[in-house]
């Protein structure tokens, strides 16, 4: 009786190895640009109506990344996915403290709202005057 090993050696997978399937181990998150959509209101109304901090930014432009341009279940209510926020303080960079100071101060922008600890509501178009004019629902949910 043969082993079962030596059996399974014989079969080769049908799908190609790719060098970058091999070398997976030694890439970082950013071996392959990619891209989010962001609206151009951001750029053109809201940077230049609020004067946000850049530690601001980046916690607003993870959330919404988060929300908006990665697939998300809740993505038509604007909810997001559950954080810890030992991990996103760690991703951006920043301390718990610094990062729980600004999710504050993107509430009282009125960008986000806090569903419970971790999970966030994020506008489509960042304040509620803006989804109003841009036509934004969230499907009755606030």
């Amino acid at each position: 009786m043969q082993d079962i090993r030596s059996v399974l050696s014989q079969f080769h997978s049908k799908k190609k190895k790719k060098d970058s399937d091999v070398q997976k181990s030694g890439t970082g998150p950013h071996a392959e640009a990619s891209s989010s959509e962001i609206p151009d209101i951001f750029f053109d109304d809201v940077l230049q109506k609020i004067k946000l901090t850049r530690h601001e930014i980046t916690a607003l432009m993870f959330l919404y990344r988060q929300v908006w341009c990665r697939p998300n279940l809740y993505r038509s209510h604007g909810i997001g996915p559950l954080n810890s926020y030992t991990e996103m303080a760690a991703f951006l960079h920043i301390t718990t403290e610094e990062l729980a100071q600004n999710i504050r101060s993107l509430e009282n922008y009125g960008f986000i709202e806090t569903v419970r600890s971790g999970q966030y509501f994020v506008r489509k178009f960042f304040t509620e005057e803006l989804d109003t004019k841009f036509g934004q629902d969230y499907d009755q949910f606030f």
